[in-house]
């Protein structure tokens, strides 16, 4: 199955769970367990929070990661430049933060409330090279737009 399709298929599963509770943090520890366990190049799949100028880690699915990202990074350059940071080499990003040494590639999408504002990112690792393009960044937003519907 192709990857678009898989996030098609996805997208209508975490549907049918998210819509128990309007608990956003609820929907994002759901929606980040079967990313997870369903997409097999996802090694570490979880969510920071703006917290008071911080990024904290939220919830996860993997290793451990975390608590506290300094400034810096790719969840920061996703933060403040309010677009997705996708990085084929985790190792050629500047300023990277290595929580995990397996990380070899990410993908990070900004988190935005129904205002339109930032209040954290979804944080995708893979333990391979070039693990994510547009066609991820394309289904992860479609699945997160779940969280306020």
């Amino acid at each position: 199955m192709n990857k678009p399709a898989k996030y098609d298929r996805l997208h209508e599963q975490i549907k049918g769970y998210v819509h128990t509770t309007a608990d956003v943090w609820a929907r994002l520890a759901t929606i980040e367990a079967v990313l997870h366990h369903k997409m097999p190049h996802f090694f570490w799949t979880g969510v920071y929070a703006l917290v008071d100028g911080e990024l904290i880690v939220r919830s996860y699915q993997g290793p451990v990661a975390c608590q506290r990202l300094r400034d810096g990074g790719v969840c920061w350059s996703a933060v403040r430049g309010g677009e997705t940071v996708i990085v084929g080499n985790v190792a050629e990003f500047p300023g990277h933060i290595a929580c995990n040494p397996a990380s070899r590639s990410e993908i990070v999408i900004p988190l935005r409330d129904r205002d339109g504002q930032i209040f954290g990112c979804l944080d995708v690792d893979s333990d391979r090279l070039d693990a994510f393009d547009e066609e991820d960044e394309a289904g992860l937003k479609k699945i997160l737009s779940l969280l306020f519907d």
